[in-house]
């Protein structure tokens, strides 16, 4: 054999050897992003994933989990709320995923679409119901920051501002050639 072939092959089986560990690890119960103040497990990081989505879907256009809409909302709920702000979001993230379980008896992110949606659509109308003793559940609270965030975050995206709107920045186009009327003497 010869010796290049022999080193070649010797390092693609170490290199294979270091990087299977990585490759096997299905990553449960460690989130994906890294926050400082919030402790989110995988299977929390999987239901706001899956509620952003429900909020803002993929259709012609990309939705909330091709832009990472869900990363963003832990971000701004990192970065941006207080401790007190913070501590409501994480008992309302668990308010919400104890109902859907109680409700449907699986996380919300092994439920179907349409049951996803069913739910939240349940939430939006006992949020509206003047009568509803819930309608200041924390877990209410949670959904309306992560909708409240989900649209902030698309809005202000690098899709949106690139391809939805016409976004000029100020102030504006300089043009040279603007017709002027005479005016009228009086």
């Amino acid at each position: 054999m010869n010796r290049r072939i022999a080193i070649r092959n010797m390092a693609l089986i170490l290199g294979s050897v270091a990087v299977l560990p990585s490759c096997l690890n299905d990553n449960k119960g460690k989130p994906v992003v890294k926050l400082n103040h919030l402790n989110v497990d995988a299977e929390q990081e999987s239901l706001v994933n899956e509620l952003t989505e429900t909020i803002l879907p993929k259709t012609k256009t990309p939705g909330a989990k091709d832009l990472g809409i869900n990363l963003f909302v832990f971000k701004m709920i990192d970065d941006c709320y207080d401790k007190k702000g913070q501590d409501e979001f994480m008992a309302g993230l668990k308010e919400f995923a104890d109902a859907v379980d109680k409700k449907h008896g699986k996380p919300f992110h092994e439920l179907t679409a349409a049951e996803r949606t069913a739910f939240v659509n349940d939430i939006e109308k006992q949020s509206k119901d003047p009568n509803n003793k819930d309608k200041d559940s924390k877990a209410n609270g949670f959904y309306w920051t992560v909708k409240g965030q989900t649209v902030f975050g698309y809005t202000t995206s690098k899709y949106f501002m690139t391809e939805k709107i016409v976004y000029e920045l100020v102030p504006g186009r300089y043009n040279a050639m603007f017709p002027v009327k005479k005016k009228a003497s009086a």
